[in-house]
């Protein structure tokens, strides 16, 4: 049931990504908040390698990000972006139909090299965590972004003020 639930929930909220995505202008691509933040284009480019990590975190008990490696383009391309989360959302979307409730169950850890990163815990807790929120967590700062930028939000959960008429 919990998986089904997930499933559910991925697919809205994939969609709400994608919107939000979708509303990164080229123009804006380096802009970062401080010295010390990412570009527009590379917390864009983190929110779409998130999607890659699920296959990781659902399919193997114990991940190591030093291991892996995947061609993410340049992150001031928001095109190449784009297309980096729509295969990457793909590969989610496979990982998730591959897995039973069962499996969320399991242990799961995360490693960097030698170096434990998460874990060892369920990994039901881990996709909650670790993917969707992190997600969304991600999503709420590129909001921030678009708007120190002047640019519109695409509305996630209903019409943002934006959308409403002036008076």
């Amino acid at each position: 049931m919990m998986l089904k639930s997930l499933m559910a929930e991925f697919e809205y909220e994939a969609a709400n990504t994608r919107k939000l995505l979708q509303a990164i202008p080229a123009k804006d691509i380096d802009y970062k908040p401080a010295t010390i933040s990412w570009t527009m284009g590379e917390l864009a480019q983190h929110i779409a390698t998130i999607y890659y990590w699920y296959v990781g975190t659902l399919t193997q008990d114990v991940y190591d990000l030093a291991a892996d490696r995947i061609e993410r383009g340049k992150p001031s391309d928001i095109d190449a972006t784009l297309d980096f989360f729509e295969k990457n959302v793909e590969r989610a979307r496979s990982a998730l139909h591959s897995i039973t409730d069962e499996d969320l169950r399991t242990p799961w850890t995360m490693k960097s090299g030698d170096h434990t990163v998460l874990g060892p815990m369920p990994r039901g807790v881990v996709a909650r965590s670790f993917l969707f929120n992190h997600i969304y967590h991600h999503r709420g700062e590129m909001i921030v972004y678009l708007r120190a930028t002047g640019n519109k939000v695409p509305g996630l959960y209903g019409p943002t003020y934006d959308d409403r008429p002036i008076r």
